[in-house]
């Protein structure tokens, strides 16, 4: 029995991967590195480079390794990127995650993870936002997951696999032991980009939108820890393996920070006041996401590591470490 982990050397892949092994797992990770890296995937694990939508290497994988369980991670997640590139998205999102699908049915796969987003909620009325609200994404990168979410249901009940999709907020941090982190030198991720600005990676911040309605005017969101989000794979899984039925969780903290928050919080962590810029909106971002997260902790999850000073504390050490081994290289 296996766990195949498609994009397991990126960044929310890569910590599953630690924590499946953790625990005894045997794990098989498959990743085309367009945005990942070989270095994030422990030597205990498997690890093949190849894509998702490469059906017929999927389907070798799944044999060859006893695959019994799939956590699908790959995709592209930036959302200013997906407005202008959104048959990029689909492609890549969408498509390649229904090829993913049948193979996973050929193959007998019994329990499928999904990596899903908050973005399918678009923007919506009410906050925390729970999971049975309308969905409505405003985005190509929230339809491409959206899609996605009604294929696996969809095949769910025709080829008798279960599921549980994840919907996550906005991730962060780094592995406490800092065995992986955020890793992309690009990353759009607000903590990563503040603490490359705290460390002088970059000239400054720059703060998209200051008119939402929101308290003070910037965007608000809710940031979970990602070693905490692994975890929330492990007691999904864990729920498939004795039985559960197939289902769509939030995940996150139930609680918001604006933008102007975290920048001040980076800034008290890290000691330095950096530039900060203030700019217009971004095509594609919500004013408030917020998640309504009690179901998630209804499968036995509990966050340890609820805290944005923690969180931003490994993300400057993570940042500390990845340029050390940059430089070495």
């Amino acid at each position: 029995m296996a766990v195949l982990v498609s994009g397991g050397a990126g960044y929310i892949g890569s910590h599953m991967v630690l924590e499946l092994l953790d625990r005894g797992e045997k794990v098989v990770v498959l990743d085309n590195l367009s945005t990942g890296f070989w270095w994030a995937v422990p030597p205990e694990a498997v690890f093949v480079q190849g894509d998702v939508g490469d059906q017929e290497l999927v389907e070798k994988i799944i044999a060859e390794h006893g695959v019994t369980e799939l956590a699908h991670f790959a995709a592209r997640i930036v959302v200013p990127e997906s407005v202008s590139d959104p048959l990029g998205y689909y492609f890549n999102n969408t498509v390649k995650t229904r090829a993913l699908i049948e193979s996973a049915v050929r193959g007998g796969v019994k329990h499928v993870i999904f990596s899903s987003t908050a973005a399918v909620y678009g923007e919506p009325d009410v906050s925390p936002v729970p999971e049975e609200i309308t969905l409505n994404p405003i985005n190509p990168y929230g339809r491409s997951k959206l899609m996605s979410e009604w294929m696996l249901q969809d095949a769910a009940k025709a080829h008798g696999f279960t599921y549980v999709a994840l919907r996550y907020f906005n991730v962060a941090g780094a592995d406490p032991k800092l065995r992986s982190g955020q890793s992309s030198p690009n990353a759009t991720h607000l903590i990563k980009v503040a603490s490359q600005a705290a460390l002088g990676q970059r000239d400054g911040l720059t703060v998209f939108g200051t008119d939402y309605a929101t308290p003070d005017g910037t965007c608000v969101r809710d940031y979970i820890h990602v070693t905490d989000l692994a975890r929330a794979h492990l007691s999904a899984l864990d729920h498939l393996r004795s039985g559960g039925a197939s289902t769509t969780l939030n995940c996150g903290y139930g609680r918001g920070y604006s933008v102007k928050q975290v920048v001040e919080v980076v800034k008290k962590v890290s000691g330095i006041d950096f530039p900060v810029t203030l700019a217009g909106r971004r095509a594609g971002d919500p004013g408030s996401l917020v998640a309504k997260a009690d179901r998630i902790r209804e499968l036995g999850w509990q966050p340890e590591h609820d805290d944005l000073e923690e969180i931003v504390g490994q993300a400057l050490a993570w940042e500390e470490k990845l340029r050390m081994r940059n430089a070495s290289t």
